[in-house]
């Protein structure tokens, strides 16, 4: 009966992201989950959250990376059931219903939307390292290239993106790659760190002296905002599968992948940067990396080691705008097709690039500008805040998608694809409870803007999707919805 089913669909709907051209291969989706997932979280928000939490910052990533591997995992069952450039919001329509899609989409788009403010804040920070810049531009213009220049490669075509996303996350792995062979051989020799105001040698002592719970065990867990905000983007690879040349083939391998991204790219890391400085000498704004490379005092003639790890990192977080900016247009076209966004966004350019969603994202992206013009050092903590109540909304889709999915599956009306998340639905749950934690955690947090987020932030959202909701619900087009969504299996 569910191989009937689906055979029926195949023949009535035609293939997923008609009007997307398939130009992206096996490797442009495993580097676009990587370049996505390691930016401005890592390279900058890490340096606060090492302060504050000291090396129980590496516990607060290995359970978050638990939950984002649960969601990928989850995802990619998904995928290979019905590989379509619409991703979770697609799956939630089909398993839950269109009020679900509705709501996966605006989630998307809050996370993304500040995520490329934080991003373009993370530059701004990076080139005011350079007093050159610093004392001639202020942040807020700075911000405001970055965000055009990452919008002018999405216009111009999805090969161009794939490529230059592929090469710019090369460079950031084999950097990090580079880094932390360098900080092994610190920590082997206990390199003096040390500056004009602090006294430093890597080495084991940098835990043990303060202890794995430095301030106590709370911040390991009430920092897991900022830990979810670097983990967020793994889900890319699920919108571009729909714009791949075999799908069905890339997406195992892809969220296979992810578990050695995260003990390698975040939880390595991490532990890496504990051992080389005492916690407390990290500075909130200031990349972690640059901070050590900066004492190390290494220079290729004029250009100093600081300055090289600096430049990587702008290409490294302006690759994570560019991923993001990708991945809203998609979700946001899908969403204009179903007519539970405006009716505009579905429009495609003649390279087949959905340039008015991807417009869109990059207008409210001027938001995150006048955030930096009015609150420069505090931009990127307050959108970060912000933009993790998205994330924290997108993932649950995905897992309450999948739920419904498995549900489905055992009541005989679909097969499951051979690629599983085993151990559903109990893992879903653990993942949805995990997340609903967070939430909790961070209504109680020392940090303000924390607080502001899941207490002013998370009611104004709900208002907002379900007054929303009930202007668009009578607008609804399921032929329009299907026709973009539906693949053949």
């Amino acid at each position: 009966m569910a191989h009937t089913t689906q055979q029926r669909a195949a023949e009535t709907h035609p293939p997923a992201g008609d009007g997307y051209a398939k130009h992206l291969k096996n490797r442009h989706i495993q580097m676009i989950g990587i370049g996505g997932a390691i930016g401005s979280g890592l390279f900058v928000g890490s340096a606060s959250r090492l302060h504050s939490a000291g090396p129980s910052l590496i516990l607060s990533y290995a359970i978050c990376g638990a939950v984002a591997m649960i969601v990928v995992r989850a995802l990619g069952e998904m995928v290979l059931h019905r590989p379509t450039p619409g991703a979770f919001v697609a799956y939630s329509r089909e398993f839950i219903g269109e009020p679900a899609a509705y709501a996966a989409g605006w989630f998307h788009f809050l996370n993304w939307a500040f995520t490329l403010v934080a991003d373009a804040t993370a530059i701004a920070g990076f080139l005011v390292f350079w007093p050159a810049i610093g004392d001639t531009m202020p942040r807020w213009a700075l911000a405001l290239i970055a965000l055009a220049i990452v919008l002018a490669v999405n216009l111009i075509g999805v090969k161009i993106f794939g490529e230059m996303e592929f090469w710019f996350s090369i460079i950031k792995v084999a950097t990090i790659i580079a880094f932390m062979l360098v900080a092994i051989y610190f920590i082997v020799t206990r390199a003096d760190l040390s500056d004009s105001a602090h006294h430093a040698t890597a080495g084991l002592h940098n835990i043990t002296e303060s202890g794995f719970f430095p301030n106590g065990v709370l911040p390991a867990f009430t920092l897991m905002s900022g830990v979810i905000f670097s983990f967020a983007a793994m889900e890319l690879i699920g919108v571009a599968a729909g714009e791949s040349e075999n799908p069905k083939e890339v997406m195992p391998s892809a969220v296979r992948s992810v578990l050695w991204r995260i003990l390698t790219f975040y939880i390595g890391t991490i532990a890496l940067l504990a051992l080389l400085l005492p916690s407390s000498q990290y500075t909130a704004g200031e990349s972690p990396f640059v901070t050590v490379l900066d004492r190390v005092g290494f220079h290729l003639g004029p250009v100093h080691m600081a300055d090289i790890m600096n430049v990587v990192l702008i290409s490294a977080v302006a690759s994570s705008m560019n991923s993001g900016l990708y991945s809203t247009g998609r979700v946001l076209h899908s969403m204009g097709m179903a007519r539970t966004a405006p009716r505009y966004l579905q429009k495609m350019s003649k390279t087949h690039v959905p340039f008015a969603a991807i417009l869109t994202t990059a207008g409210f992206g001027l938001v995150g500008i006048a955030i930096n013009y009015f609150w420069p050092s505090e931009a990127f903590e307050i959108v970060l805040e912000i933009a993790t109540i998205g994330i924290i909304g997108v993932w649950s889709m995905i897992l309450l998608s999948h739920w419904a999915m498995v549900r489905k599956a055992k009541r005989g009306e679909m097969d499951r694809p051979d690629f599983k998340l085993r151990g559903a639905p109990a893992l879903n749950i653990f993942g949805l409870a995990f997340l609903a934690m967070v939430l909790v955690m961070l209504a109680f947090s020392e940090d303000l803007h924390a607080r502001l987020a899941v207490l002013a932030g998370v009611p104004t959202v709900a208002v907002l999707l379900v007054a929303g909701w009930f202007v668009v619900r009578r607008n609804v087009d399921t032929e329009a919805f299907e026709h973009d969504d539906v693949a053949t299996p």
